[in-house]
């Protein structure tokens, strides 16, 4: 008697040739070619890339690890978040309070207390300010921290079977009354101006362009960083239940499987990367206030996914980039323009680009290519 001998099909490469290529090659690029081109290259050579070009770009990076992050929730779990710019400014706002103890007595008051705190007449921290010093401390609340709030507020949505628009609704709310609580002065959180006037990080000057360059190279390669896990992650088994929750939640929970810890886990991933994009934007901006946490903030994230294509990953860091370079053009030379053109970019693309504008160029080039064929 024979028996048949079954074997597993083979686990396809995290990426295909092209995509390895595609990925290498943005790593050459944030990490050789940009502080070349920065660093090196003249002033008045035409490839030379301006501070302000470095800062730009660091900020829509940092952007993009957001549209990254919604991209998780939204595009492969199905739960539209409208709170997400809470974790960012959350991630942000440790950051800030490390760069503002950094600063020491070189402040207007030269106080070793924050400007702020002086200018109010406090005479000592708040207890949440005490591991503030520390740069290790720093980095381990800029996760501990946007992950413990959404922990606590995902645990209790999702066991209440909250989905849909009135999780949105939800989360829209949290972040606007948490930027409500951040605009009052006795929180100690700098109030509406927030906190400013960075000279330091890790003792070495924060405005040098050597600085800014290690903050842009750092911000780059945490993004092609995450971009890889997120990859890893939606083409793991974890992955696909996420996108079965997404597309039929009551057949998973039939079939064996309780949607609350994956919805939980992603959730949670997802405000750690928000978190992280805040930490590194902070230092490259040179400010944080509560206007981070506006619900407006929030749905941007939710257009630069939409806008780029969901459940791509990709789309949503091209997406943050369009919106934003276009925000950054718009701003200068029609101010007054900028919040239509969002609105009727992101009303567009729901009518007429489901995909987004990623799905549109493949569907293009699959066009192209059958009538070569």
């Amino acid at each position: 008697m024979t028996t048949s001998k079954f074997s597993l099909p083979a686990v396809a490469p995290l990426f295909s040739r092209a995509g390895g290529l595609a990925f290498i090659m943005a790593l050459l690029a944030v990490c050789a070619l940009a502080p070349l081109l920065n660093l090196v290259a003249p002033v008045d050579s035409v490839f030379h890339m301006s501070d302000y070009a470095v800062a730009l770009l660091g900020k829509i990076m940092c952007y993009a690890i957001c549209a990254l992050a919604m991209d998780l929730i939204w595009g492969y779990t199905g739960i539209l978040s409208l709170g997400h710019g809470l974790f960012f400014a959350l991630g942000g706002y440790v950051m800030g309070m490390y760069l503002m103890r950094q600063i020491g007595a070189d402040g207007n008051y030269k106080s070793a207390l924050p400007d702020f705190m002086v200018f109010l007449d406090w005479k000592t921290l708040p207890w949440h300010w005490l591991l503030s010093d520390s740069f290790v401390a720093t980095l381990v609340l800029i996760v501990v921290a946007p992950a413990a709030v959404a922990f606590v507020f995902g645990y209790f949505a999702f066991r209440s079977r909250i989905k849909g628009v009135y999780f949105s609704i939800i989360t829209q709310a949290m972040t606007y009354a948490a930027m409500l609580l951040f605009f009052r002065n006795e929180t100690g959180f700098g109030g509406n101006n927030g906190f400013t006037d960075f000279k330091r990080i890790l003792n070495l000057p924060i405005a040098t362009p050597s600085m800014r360059m290690t903050l842009f190279v750092m911000t780059g390669c945490t993004l092609l960083a995450f971009y890889v896990f997120a990859r890893w992650l939606v083409r793991s088994k974890y992955g696909r239940v996420l996108q079965a929750i997404r597309d039929a939640e009551t057949r998973v929970m039939f079939s064996g499987y309780s949607p609350l810890p994956y919805k939980l886990s992603i959730w949670v991933i997802s405000a750690v990367m928000c978190g992280v994009a805040g930490a590194l934007y902070v230092p490259q901006v040179g400010i944080i206030n509560p206007g981070e946490m506006s619900p407006a903030n929030s749905i941007e994230i939710a257009v630069w996914a939409a806008v780029g294509g969901r459940a791509t990953l990709v789309g949503p860091i091209l997406g943050a980039f369009l919106v934003n370079g276009a925000k950054s053009w718009l701003t200068v030379t029609a101010p007054e323009f900028w919040l239509y053109f969002l609105g009727a970019l992101f009303i567009a693309v729901t009518l007429y680009l489901p995909n987004g504008v990623l799905g549109l160029s493949q569907s293009l080039i699959q066009k192209w290519k059958g009538r070569r064929a």
